[in-house]
């Protein structure tokens, strides 16, 4: 038996085929992109990379790409019955602390949530709904990037707006929650509970960016809030902007509601102030040619310093600094900037262990030590997806999923 992990965006469905049980063996991962674009593409590798689907294929909606996948996944391996699927679901509002089995309530619960996440959502909710109309006898669990963050203080979630406004579910929720859970059960695993348990700060620098204060091995302050935009300075998202600022677009430019969403999401962060480029592989190649690129590198590694030591102060000190995600676990001179303004925290680097990407960056001497880790949020959802459906403790049917306590 296996478990199927979907992360479904807005134009494209990442997967993993996973064996759970006795071990955690990777067996196939996959995406099919450009849905809804011309020019779709389905490709599929198996657990030693080997390319086993590169097709070019049309994608007019997420309901083709899901039938595609499942059929695929029948005639590719019949053997390999499917005992779950694991959804990513960005957003779980106040409720669920918790993966949770999906059930009708829970879909109704979530289709409530689509204005506070209307890039994200519908998606997901798709997902879902195919799957259960084409596979109504297949178990399902929703996994929240939400979730983790629920520990957070109440100071740390709301924001200074009028109180009723909470009430409307207007908090900081936090995002990235399934990639930081991973970091810390593999820092349990690596480094032993004194270091899970300590003052750990996460960077988790990919296309998007965000960090995390983990004290006692839960959540106590994250960058993202309300949305994923907020923030650090991503790939096209913008991160932290002045309220005033988009008031003004919408005022006095006349910017609709819709393209200023369009803005902050998709052409601003790196891709905006740089003019070049999202990929902070391309600007780091042209930084030395390129004024506007490395003014794009310069603020992200700025921003990056200043909410880490926003963080640090939140949690009383850093024991340990995690880099993770593309650029935090392959761009040492990333990693290294950011670093340098954060010696009066004790954080320090080893150039050569930096630029090898070692899994410890720091000296041997340093008061805090500073990790390089692989997430992986697909194996995160399939344990989750694993423990929910075993537990004997879960009630079937029930909506209190939240309750659950996780093990491994």
């Amino acid at each position: 038996m296996s478990i199927l992990t979907i992360n479904s965006g807005s134009s494209s469905i990442k997967l993993g085929l996973y064996e759970i049980a006795k071990s955690e063996k990777l067996l196939l991962s996959g995406s099919l992109t450009r849905i809804g674009l011309t020019a779709g593409a389905f490709t599929v590798q198996d657990a030693d990379d080997r390319t086993l689907v590169d097709q070019a294929v049309e994608l007019p909606d997420h309901e083709t790409a899901l039938k595609l996948l499942f059929e695929w996944l029948e005639k590719y391996a019949p053997d390999r019955s499917l005992e779950a699927v694991g959804h990513r679901v960005v957003q779980g509002g106040q409720k669920y602390r918790a993966p949770h089995r999906v059930t009708p309530e829970l879909i109704a619960e979530l289709k409530e949530l689509v204005p506070i996440a209307p890039d994200h959502l519908p998606h997901e909710i798709k997902a879902i709904q195919y799957t259960s109309q084409a596979y109504p006898q297949l178990v399902q669990v929703a996994c929240f990037d939400t979730a983790f963050h629920q520990t957070m203080p109440h100071l740390a979630q709301i924001a200074a707006l009028p109180r009723y406004y909470q009430h409307e579910g207007l908090i900081r929720y936090g995002f990235h929650g399934l990639s930081y859970e991973y970091i810390m059960q593999e820092l349990r695993k690596e480094a032993g509970a004194e270091a899970a348990d300590g003052r750990v700060i996460i960077a988790h620098l990919g296309n998007g960016v965000s960090m995390v204060a983990v004290w006692h091995g839960k959540s106590m302050d994250t960058t993202m809030g309300f949305t994923p935009v907020s923030g650090l300075v991503m790939s096209t998202r913008s991160g932290d902007v002045d309220p005033g600022m988009l008031i003004y677009l919408v005022q006095e430019k006349g910017m609709r509601p819709s393209t200023l969403n369009d803005m902050i999401n998709q052409h601003a962060g790196l891709l905006g102030v740089s003019g070049i480029s999202s990929d902070m592989r391309d600007l780091l190649e042209k930084e030395e040619t390129e004024a506007y690129a490395h003014e794009a590198i310069e603020l992200f590694c700025y921003q990056a310093s200043k909410h880490l030591g926003a963080l640090a102060a939140v949690i009383g000190g850093v024991d340990t600094l995690v880099f993770t995600a593309g650029i935090g676990e392959n761009a040492p001179a990333i990693r290294q900037r950011i670093c340098q303004k954060l010696s009066f925290l004790g954080i320090q680097v080893d150039r050569t262990r930096n630029n090898a990407n070692a899994a410890i960056i720091s000296p041997s001497e340093a008061a805090v030590t500073v990790r390089v880790m692989k997430t992986n949020e697909d194996l995160m959802m399939a344990r989750h997806t694993y423990t929910l459906i075993h537990k004997k403790s879960w009630i079937e049917g029930g909506n209190d999923g939240q309750t659950i306590e996780h093990t491994g």
